[in-house]
């Protein structure tokens, strides 16, 4: 599998895309407003402690407190004393400082989630302090090396610090792993010594920004390029890579072409779409995903693809695209917590289990922990994926400030009931003889009717005269009254023209009812032009023969003149 790192780099935005084997799978964000949590180590104070819940609030200096659970406080007596834990209003007490590391974004109204057991990452191995304990990464698939790289660092490591050998350390020499746990080593002694001097809540350590989190801890013998388009950072990632990996410098590529690197790298688009509801898949088939805060769903269907012999094999080759498509967007996307998955049903049991194998397979390059779960009773595939930070869809969109995040608005039916209702509440108490109403231009037809039949019902059941202009700019769910008082002065504001007069207009549309004639609109008010089905689109000048609360009739210029010089 080929990887490559695609780097886009700006001084409010930092891009980072991983590409396997050219297709994207990975995107992270970093912005100087929204700074990540994830990985600071600080001192805080305990605000809260619950009972009910075995947890504490605690006051690290951010503008919600964080989630500290009982499980991650540290126990009386270290790791061992995993059995018979104590109670969280044993170990904490409202105002006591803790050190405390974040391992979980805040989401939505949900403050950060701590823990007590602080982890730091190097390029090689991860400190785990408080511990005793040595650990090598799975995917380290060598046996030999693992024993290697464990029996080295059992002679490296205090005795009261765990590590874990990260995947990067395949292969390193003594010096390397040795130079990596004094640097965390120190780092460490570092927020010990800081502790005590500063005043809580405070800041003890920041991850490193995410160029050099992502040179930490993806850019390792796997990755063939790591592609950057700032100068200035380029250099500053050679002359990290000069201290712990300098056979990774030939691979670092600076990029000073003009059309924008992500653009070039086809990432631009491949973010569009993943933030797609639906995706289309190359057979024909298609996926559709939908995000709630407890899950998220994910529906396979076999769309446009109708197969060549059976209808089994059909769906055989849709489910098994569709794996390789849901695993990866499942990444692309950062979707956390459980997923479902509804594949289209099999009836051979050997092909479900060829279908959740090949999804444990693809779900197994994943680098954040998931678990496939196998199918449910009712055929649907469950998946578990940790959350750590904000998916790609809460970092790029916000909820629509219209339909409040329902993905939908009311039928143009609905909306014009709905205003109907609310006018007549409004006119009944007002005591004004006439209102001008703005409002969507589709809804405005619905509410005045064929030849202004429903309008004329909701005059006469109001007592008022009633104003109506469609806009097509408005939002079909929204209205303005723009004017109410005298009938005389809200007639004048209403009627944007007069009979006799000459107006440039352009035609939209034929009549719906009468296709010879034209529609035109003068902000928002409708003028029925005789003669102008047929002129759909150009700009014309017409006469106003007669005026409605509503609409106009009017003529073409041409016409009306042609037709005057006849009765001369």
């Amino acid at each position: 599998m080929e990887q490559k790192i695609i780097i886009n780099y700006d001084p409010k935005q930092t891009r980072v895309a991983l590409l396997e084997d050219g297709k994207v799978v990975e995107i992270y964000f970093e912005r100087p407003l929204h700074q990540r949590l994830v990985g600071n180590i600080y001192k805080g104070v305990v605000e809260n402690v619950l009972p009910g819940m075995q947890a504490a609030f605690v006051n690290i200096g951010e503008e919600r407190n964080a989630f500290y659970y009982v499980d991650e406080v540290p126990q009386p007596g270290g790791e061992e004393a995993n059995e018979g834990k104590l109670p969280i209003q044993r170990l904490l007490r409202v105002k006591d400082e803790v050190l405390v590391q974040v391992m979980k974004e805040s989401f939505g109204s949900k403050g950060a989630r701590l823990t007590g057991h602080v982890t730091l990452p190097g390029r090689y191995l991860v400190l785990m302090p408080g511990f005793n304990y040595v650990g090598v990464s799975r995917r380290i698939v060598s046996q030999e090396e693992r024993e290697r790289l464990k029996k080295e660092m059992e002679g490296l490591h205090p005795s009261n610090m765990g590590v874990i050998v990260r995947t990067a350390a395949e292969g390193a020499d003594t010096d390397s792993l040795k130079n990596d746990l004094q640097n965390l080593l120190q780092i460490w002694q570092k927020i010990n010594n800081l502790f005590p001097k500063v005043k809580a809540p405070a800041l003890l350590y920041r991850d490193p920004a995410l160029i050099y989190r992502i040179v930490r801890d993806l850019f390792n013998d796997h990755v063939i390029q790591l592609i950057i388009d700032n100068e200035e950072q380029y250099n500053k990632i050679m002359e990290h890579l000069d201290c712990f990996s300098p056979h990774l410098k030939e691979r670092m590529v600076y990029y000073d072409k003009r059309q924008p690197i992500f653009e070039h790298f086809a990432i631009e688009e491949e973010i569009e779409r993943s933030l797609n509801r639906m995706v289309w898949l190359k057979c024909g088939g298609y996926l559709v995903f939908d995000e709630t805060e407890a899950l998220t769903a994910i529906d396979v269907n076999t769309g446009k693809y109708t197969g060549k012999s059976n209808l089994e094999e059909t769906i055989l080759k849709t489910n098994l695209e569709a794996v390789e498509e849901v695993a990866r967007q499942i990444r692309l996307r950062d979707i956390g917590g459980i997923i479902i998955i509804d594949f289209i049903d099999m009836h051979l049991p050997e092909n479900r289990q060829l279908v959740l194998e090949k999804l444990k397979q693809e779900m197994n390059k994943d680098r954040t922990k998931s678990q496939v779960l196998g199918i449910t009773s009712l055929g649907l595939v469950e998946v578990s994926r940790k959350k750590v930070k904000q998916g790609l869809s809460a970092v790029m969109l916000q909820p629509c400030p219209y339909c409040h995040g329902k993905g939908k608005t009311l039928s143009l039916e609905a909306v014009s009931s709905k205003v109907e209702r609310e006018l007549k509440q409004i006119l009944l108490r007002e005591d004004v003889e006439a209102i001008l109403v703005e409002m969507n231009s589709e809804v405005a037809a619905l509410l005045i009717g064929s030849g202004g039949t429903y309008l004329k019902k909701l005059e006469a059941s109001t007592g008022k005269n009633i104003f109506i202009r469609g806009s097509d700019n408005l939002h079909v769910e929204k209205y303005n009254i723009l004017m109410s008082g005298d009938m005389q002065e809200v007639a004048r504001y209403a009627l944007p023209v007069q009979c006799g007069g000459i107006y440039r207009v352009v035609i939209e549309e034929p009549h719906s009812a009468n296709p010879e004639h034209g529609i035109a609109r003068l902000h928002g008010y409708v003028l029925d032009i005789e003669g102008g089905g047929e002129l759909v689109g150009e700009e014309v000048q017409v006469v106003i023969k007669e005026t409605t609360r509503t609409f106009a009739k009017a003529v073409l210029w041409k016409r009306a003149l042609e037709d005057s010089l006849e009765e001369s």
